[in-house]
């Protein structure tokens, strides 16, 4: 039998890698160079039969699930073993950026076609998987279909979910051609471990001069959607001291969300992304404002106390003015520590390519928070410049992704072939 090559020697295609994302990063290209790929839109389609096209190419199997999400298998000599697993997402924000999610999937691609040109044979297989709808932009809460195969949520809610046109992803994953037959949970599916490459989306490794982030933990988060209900009134013959103004109550609670992030800094995040406006009429005063909040920090204990903190808020706030309010969490998930082995994977993955590098925790969600919950799982982070991420102009170096692509061969190799090395 001819021998392996060593796994010091195995290296990257950094140059193919870059190919691939600037090729993917065509589909849905915005006019600021930067991406709108929405989840399961036609241009969503197009970027799954893209990656899918390329797998096929190294030889991958495919499975789709019933949530959408793409597996690609390389075997390994062990088909016994579950699969290590590599990925992220390809959907994107309105106006994305070219590597957030994509890099994962890119990089993890790109680790088989290393393995398959220096024809190496893991122990346990690999697999390199797109998750279906992860930035939730379209159809909230983020991360759904990766939070149904970590059985967050049921396979209903998941098919359940609607965008602002009342489509539900149900229907969208059947209208494109991705309503998978595999069912959508681990248990289905087992996992030797999951390792997630993604840009930072952040300013700390560039400012800190570092290739590599080695995510030790995840920010727990909390998202709120809440509707303040007054009365549509002329804007000229009605007083001031008689109006019930919901959009005054919005500003109110938007000052507050800022305070509560503010007075629990520097690691906490406090945000009013969105607000739709009734009737959104120049002379009417606004009787009806929908908006969302988004709270994050790695203690629980303090997400609990954000949460007292904006229940008493809006509460008081409505009450001041004269307003019906609805206030739902629809999201939460606690901070997630990742599986120590599996960071020891990378740090020794950059350790190995002799990078920079310092331990993170991230600010954002990732399907690797819900994956965390069922299988040994970790995250490599890059920089990106300026800490630029969900905008047209977020870009990284390319050394960067050569970094990022380096690390993850080699944590993925001390996983595959954890068995062998052990006896």
């Amino acid at each position: 039998m001819t021998a392996q090559p060593s796994v010091r020697n195995l290296s990257i295609d950094g140059d193919r890698l870059w190919d691939s994302l600037m090729e993917m990063a065509k589909i849905g290209k915005t006019a600021k160079d930067g991406v709108c790929r929405l989840a399961l839109t036609d241009l969503d389609r197009e970027s799954r039969d893209l990656f899918i096209d390329w797998c096929k190419a190294e030889g991958c199997s495919i499975r789709i699930d019933k949530m959408g999400n793409i597996f690609a298998r390389r075997e390994g000599r062990n088909p016994d073993l579950p699969p290590v697993v590599m990925g992220s997402h390809l959907d994107s924000q309105p106006t994305g950026g070219k590597y957030d999610g994509v890099y994962g999937v890119l990089s993890g691609l790109e680790v088989i076609r290393t393995l398959n040109e220096a024809k190496y044979e893991t122990e346990a297989p690999l697999e390199v998987v797109c998750w279906t709808n992860e930035e939730g932009s379209r159809f909230a809460p983020a991360m759904v279909a990766s939070g149904v195969f970590a059985k967050v949520f049921d396979l209903e809610y998941g098919h359940s979910r609607a965008d602002v046109d009342g489509k539900t992803m149900g229907e969208e994953l059947e209208r494109i051609g991705y309503m998978g037959p595999d069912e959508a949970t681990i248990d289905a599916h087992p996992m030797g471990a999951y390792f997630e490459a993604h840009i930072e989306q952040g300013p700390i490794l560039e400012d800190e001069g570092k290739d590599i982030g080695i995510v030790t933990d995840a920010q727990g988060q909390r998202w709120y959607e809440i509707k303040f209900t007054g009365v549509e009134a002329h804007a000229g013959p009605t007083p001031m001291k008689t109006r019930k103004d919901a959009l005054l109550g919005a500003a109110r609670v938007v000052d507050l969300v800022n305070k509560i992030g503010l007075d629990r800094s520097p690691l906490a995040c406090a945000t009013v992304g969105m607000m739709q406006i009734h009737p959104n009429s120049r002379n009417v005063i606004p009787g009806e404002v929908f908006f969302t909040v988004d709270f994050r920090h790695p203690d629980d204990a303090v997400l609990a106390d954000m949460d007292k903190a904006l229940r008493e808020g809006v509460e008081k706030i409505a009450k001041d003015i004269g307003l019906q309010t609805e206030l739902e969490q629809i999201f939460y998930y606690a901070p997630v520590p990742f599986d120590k082995s599996c960071v020891d994977a990378v740090r020794m993955g950059a350790e190995l390519g002799g990078f920079s590098a310092r331990e993170i925790v991230s600010g954002a969600g990732h399907d690797a928070c819900y994956l965390a919950q069922v299988c040994p799982t970790a995250m490599i982070f890059i920089p990106c410049v300026d800490g630029i991420s969900h905008n047209e102009i977020e870009e990284v170096h390319k050394h960067w992704s050569d970094a990022g692509g380096q690390v993850l061969l080699h944590a993925v190799l001390a996983k595959a072939d954890e068995t062998v090395m052990q006896k």
